[in-house]
């Protein structure tokens, strides 16, 4: 059997579709554009590309954006006073600190600058416990997990009752997406770097969350056959007969994979396009908070 492909691109183009027609919305009859603020700091290729594409995205919903670039040698109190002027601004619904921040910066004190109302990447300490918590609903939900959950529901899969495994335990992807794979009644298993027998654990999974940051990593026979398969890894590996002498992969042998699963996320075009129109999603939904939308 070949696994369905699940197109990362269209799920997240209905996203879009939804968010302009808040954004639209919030205008006309609240006289309300919702804004997203981006800090960058450092000139990593990377980060300035991310920050570059959530800019680009956050204009052409028609939102207002804005961002500071500081440099690689900013200090900590030059940081923060970024951050709390965003945090004051009421023109300014969500704040991205783009990470990874220099060695001098405390991760920890910036991302707790940002006030929990405009925590839209979802990291503030705060939205985290209540997200780890039954009962409780974090104001928002990290990008990259809820895009995660969104792919596995476009999939037609069923949540509730499913064994899932989710191989990470970052505080960014895998923590984040366990947890909200449990409130939505699956059974749930995290697999790490300590973990034993991690093939045999896989190969009991209804749902596959891969996010260890190894090319590669899941061969095709972990796989439960039919199982749904969610590939967050971006790792480039050699390939001489690219112009740039290599190519994207993801966490799980794709190739492999997609003969026994039932349904999968390719590399690129999976999750990544999720991850930026979740974060738009948050924004939108921090304004429609605002005047009692949410």
């Amino acid at each position: 059997m070949t696994a369905q492909l699940i197109d990362g691109k269209a799920v997240a183009a209905s996203v879009y579709a939804s968010i302009r027609a808040d954004v639209e919305l919030l205008k006309t009859k609240y006289n309300i554009v919702p804004g997203l603020a981006t800090i960058l700091i450092g000139d990593r290729p990377d980060s300035k590309a991310y920050v570059g594409s959530k800019q680009k995205m956050t204009q052409e919903l028609g939102m207002y954006s804005v961002g500071a670039h500081m440099p690689e040698d900013v200090t900590q109190d030059e940081a923060l006073k970024i951050v709390r002027g965003y945090a004051e601004d009421p023109k300014v619904h969500g704040i991205l600190v783009q990470l990874p921040l220099p060695p001098q910066l405390d991760q920890e004190t910036v991302l707790g600058a940002i006030p929990i109302e405009k925590d839209v990447d979802g990291f503030h300490p705060i939205n985290i416990g209540r997200l780890a918590m039954k009962n409780r609903e974090p104001m928002f939900v990290p990008c990259t997990p809820k895009g995660c959950i969104e792919l596995i529901l476009a999939a037609g899969t069923k949540i509730e009752g499913a064994r899932a495994v989710v191989l990470g335990r970052s505080n960014i992807v895998g923590l984040p997406a366990a947890f909200l794979l449990v409130h939505r009644n699956a059974t749930v298993t995290i697999c790490h770097s300590r973990t034993q027998n991690m093939p045999d654990i896989v190969r009991q999974a209804d749902i596959v969350v891969a996010a260890i940051g190894k090319a590669e990593f899941v061969k095709g026979d972990w796989i439960k056959p039919g199982a749904t398969v969610i590939d967050v890894g971006i790792n480039a590996i050699p390939d001489a007969t690219k112009k740039s002498g290599q190519r994207l992969v993801g966490d799980v042998d794709f190739n492999a994979a997609k003969e026994v699963a039932g349904a999968i996320t390719p590399v690129p075009g999976g999750v990544g396009p999720m991850t930026i129109a979740m974060l738009m999603r948050n924004t939108c939904d921090s304004a429609k908070r605002l005047v009692g939308l949410i």
